[in-house]
């Protein structure tokens, strides 16, 4: 036994440490404990300086690495101090209502007049009308020397401006009723309203749009949707409204009536959901009770259709059913809630006559009656009350409290 040798384990040889191979090692050994003690992957730690309380973007680098090249963690992405709230849609601030350039109705007739009465002067010089001896004769000289029309550059051009004056002056007449307006553009760019009534004269190159701004009404057709509890029910509105901003009415949106008609149903879904259809013998509100689910309908729907230039007045509801697939079982259970409530309020009634009878009983015969004697008087007038006619009901008899013995505690 080697005596010089530490047997403790902190001292036992490793045979994968180079320095540890015997003299007379193969080479493939020794290529492995080479291998052994030089391994390929270095754990990444951190760095004994690195690893203070600091800021979230602490600094870590592998073992071996330079102090002066830190790998920075990746920045945080930072959230929302508020959570996001869904707002009505915005439009052009630009796009408003805006009166229209117009001129009288009777100017554009005059001048139809005088046109139609220039474009006479110049046909009949030209000998092109024919002559009536009832009429002054307006041929020139040539035209009656010839006997035969003689058109000459004056004549034309005469001819020329009063027709063009004609086809300027009716193709700008419109008439505009009460109740209806005229948006006027030009290759797509708003030119104005025109709110006026009556016979009016425009600019003829404009495009017109004809928009009704009187107060109107639209009854939907049923709608489902689902209250807070999830149940189906039926909601049939009655909305007013009218046009308020032609512009926006017509260049704000592709169909100002579709766009109402769809964000009817978005503002029904979402305020429907917010209260249950009845309340079901259970605290809190319902949508049945009071005016709060017209107002808030209103509310809802008058925000919405704002930026497309309408006005709502109210929307109401005709009628709030529930669904065809649950209205049985949604009656049923309304009938026995109505039921349960019936009977309470019968069962306290009678109690209530029966102690006022107890109580005059006492008045009238000046006798103060015992706990038991009245329980049992109770007892009867209960069941006197309660029982229906022509049903006889048997009444129990009051159980005898055990007395106590003498000399015995109870």
């Amino acid at each position: 036994m080697d005596v010089t040798r530490d047997p403790s384990p902190g001292t036992t040889p490793n045979p994968y440490d180079p320095r540890e191979i015997p003299p007379g090692a193969t080479q493939l050994g020794r290529a492995v404990a080479r291998a052994a003690a030089k391994p390929l992957i270095k754990a990444a730690l951190f760095a004994p300086d690195e690893l203070d309380d600091g800021p979230p973007t602490r600094r870590f680098r592998p073992v071996g690495q330079h102090p002066a090249a830190p790998v920075p963690a990746p920045a945080p992405v930072p959230l929302p101090d508020t959570p996001a709230v869904r707002r009505p849609p915005r439009v052009d601030q630009a796009l408003r209502e805006r009166s229209a350039r117009t001129a009288p109705g009777w100017i554009a007739v005059l001048a139809v007049l005088a046109g139609a009465a220039a474009l006479a002067l110049a046909l009949g010089r030209a000998g092109i009308l024919p002559h009536l001896a009832a009429l002054p004769d307006l041929r020139s000289a040539a035209v009656r020397a010839a006997r035969v029309p003689v058109v000459t550059e004056r004549e034309i051009g005469i001819a020329a401006g009063a027709s063009a004056l004609i086809l300027i002056a009716l193709a700008g007449l419109m008439t505009n009723a009460g109740g209806e307006t005229r948006v006027l553009s030009r290759w797509g760019r708003y030119r104005g309203t025109v709110r006026r009534t009556g016979l009016l004269w425009v600019n003829p190159l404009l495009r017109r749009h004809l928009v009704d701004v009187r107060l109107r009404h639209w009854r939907g057709d049923p709608i489902q949707v689902t209250d807070r509890t999830g149940t189906p029910i039926v909601v049939r509105l009655l909305v007013v409204w009218r046009v308020k901003d032609t512009a926006r009415a017509v260049l704000g949106v592709d169909e100002h009536e579709t766009y109402l008609r769809e964000q009817v149903q978005a503002v029904l879904t979402r305020t429907a959901t917010a209260l249950p259809c009845d309340a079901n013998a259970g605290p809190g509100p319902a949508l049945r009770d009071g005016q709060w689910f017209s107002d808030e309908l209103t509310r809802a729907l008058a925000a919405e259709a704002a930026p497309a230039g309408l006005e709502v007045y109210s929307v109401q509801p005709l009628a709030l059913d529930y669904a065809p697939e649950v209205t049985e079982s949604m009656r049923r259970r309304r009938l026995a809630e109505l039921d349960a409530g019936l009977r309470t309020v019968l069962v306290d009634d009678a109690v209530e006559a029966a102690a006022l009878a107890v109580r005059r009983l006492e008045r009238a015969t000046s006798h103060q009656l015992d706990q038991a004697a009245r329980s049992a008087l109770m007892e009867h007038l209960l069941v006197a009350f309660v029982t229906p006619a022509g049903v006889t009901a048997a009444v129990p008899a009051p159980a005898v409290r055990p007395t106590r013995r003498e000399g015995k505690p109870a």
